[in-house]
């Protein structure tokens, strides 16, 4: 079979399924701005020229934009028609704009789609922080416009995918039965406990081992969206509870959502110029962003993990996490509640109420002993209902080849054992 994955910045979420489809001796090329080369597969660069000038309508801008990538995607789509590939399948992440076209060049390609997210003006990230975002009716009308080439996407697809239930839920309804729930998948074997585990942070003179006192946050990159801003304001009261704690800090300063702070700079250096006189400096540690072992090696010595998000998509760190046994302390906003739920596999609390994250960090610290039994079922849940080859590439794989599984996810309650 032919297959074709489009995405912006291949393999990206395709990753695992490409790899697979290419090992299994499958005729896959992957298309895209910012493309990685993998093993058995061709992968193809197209570059978008942007409009000379924008809309003079500014809610209009984003979607301009994204018709921009898209023709330049279905250009180069069309050059790969030319030179003899038509693809059985193709398989695309339309949140920039590239699958709006897809079906022009080849019409009688299966489309499938990642809907990663749709966004919507209730019960999501829009307006959920007022610190930030207090969203008026022009702001409404955005987000509405930022739907348009997702729904041309959603439309045109002989089906697809979405990661989580709530993600799956903000497809809009006449869509949504032709979409499956299937999780991307970790690799428990790798993402998993290790009591032998330690982390020399040699520029800080400080070596923590597995059992240390040590609280862990990550981020793809430190902002608000994945509640940054909380967790520093929780951390000096933190701290002075537990004196001999140390709190370790993954991520970069860019701005993955959202916005970067007003007046410039960082969330960072936002942040700590908020708090730095009443912070132990010499106990934060800001690690950037790591290698792959290194970031699992701070989950595997980690006593507690903090993970806090808008009502949006889930990271990946926090499945991680549970898959390292970590102790996860969460918010509670549908996408962390999907994977947790309070006093079983995790510790919820509201994103907003920096008190009880503190209670709650505190508690966890203060008793290791009492989480063991936590950690256990963190730990099983993943591996039983999330694990990439016991549960979830199989199903993906064949969707992508013609068979729509029946079922993904077993489990009728949230974080419970299958």
């Amino acid at each position: 079979m032919r297959i074709l994955f489009v995405h912006q910045n291949f393999p990206g979420q395709f990753r695992h399924a490409a790899r697979a489809l290419a090992a299994a001796g499958h005729e896959v090329v992957a298309l895209g701005i910012h493309t990685r080369g993998m093993p058995d597969m061709r992968c193809v660069r197209y570059r978008v020229n942007p409009p000379p000038q924008p809309s003079a309508l500014e809610p209009a801008r984003d979607f301009e934009t994204k018709i921009a990538r898209g023709l330049a995607c279905a250009q180069a789509m069309q050059q790969l028609k030319e030179k003899g590939f038509d693809p059985d399948v193709v398989v695309a992440h339309p949140g920039w704009g590239e699958a709006l076209f897809c079906k022009d060049v080849w019409p009688t390609a299966r489309l499938l789609v990642f809907a990663e997210f749709y966004y919507g003006g209730q019960g999501s990230d829009f307006g959920f922080d007022p610190e930030f975002h207090r969203p008026g009716l022009l702001a409404q009308h955005r987000l509405r416009l930022k739907n348009t080439a997702l729904l041309h996407a959603l439309a045109t697809a002989d089906g697809g995918y979405a990661p989580t239930r709530w993600q799956h839920a903000q497809i809009p309804p006449p869509l949504r039965s032709r979409f499956d729930v299937i999780f991307d998948g970790i690799d428990t074997r790798t993402a998993a406990p290790d009591a032998q585990a330690w982390l020399s942070l040699r520029r800080d003179g400080v070596r923590l081992n597995a059992g240390d006192e040590v609280l862990t946050f990550v981020n793809r990159n430190l902002e608000p969206y994945r509640g940054f801003h909380v967790f520093m304001r929780a951390l000096p009261a933190i701290l002075k509870a537990r004196p001999r704690a140390h709190c370790l800090i993954v991520g970069g300063d860019s701005v993955s959502y959202g916005q970067p702070p007003a007046g410039g700079g960082t969330w960072r250096q936002k942040l700590l110029q908020e708090l730095t006189p009443d912070l132990p400096m010499d106990r934060v540690h800001f690690l950037g962003i790591l290698p792959y072992r290194d970031y699992l090696r701070v989950l595997q010595v980690s006593a507690c993990h903090v993970y806090l998000t808008y009502p949006f998509v889930l990271s990946w760190s926090c499945v991680e996490a549970l898959s390292a046994g970590c102790v996860v302390v969460g918010s509670r906003t549908p996408p962390v509640q999907e994977f947790i739920e309070h006093g079983h596999n995790g510790w919820l609390v509201d994103f907003f109420d920096r008190d009880a994250l503190v209670a709650q960090v505190v508690e966890v610290l203060a008793n290791p002993g009492a989480q063991m039994a936590l950690r256990e079922r963190a730990r099983q849940g993943v591996v039983e209902q999330y694990d990439l080859q016991g549960r979830c590439l199989g199903p993906l794989l064949e969707l992508i080849l013609g068979h729509r599984p029946a079922q993904v996810f077993p489990a009728d309650k949230v974080g419970a054992p299958t």
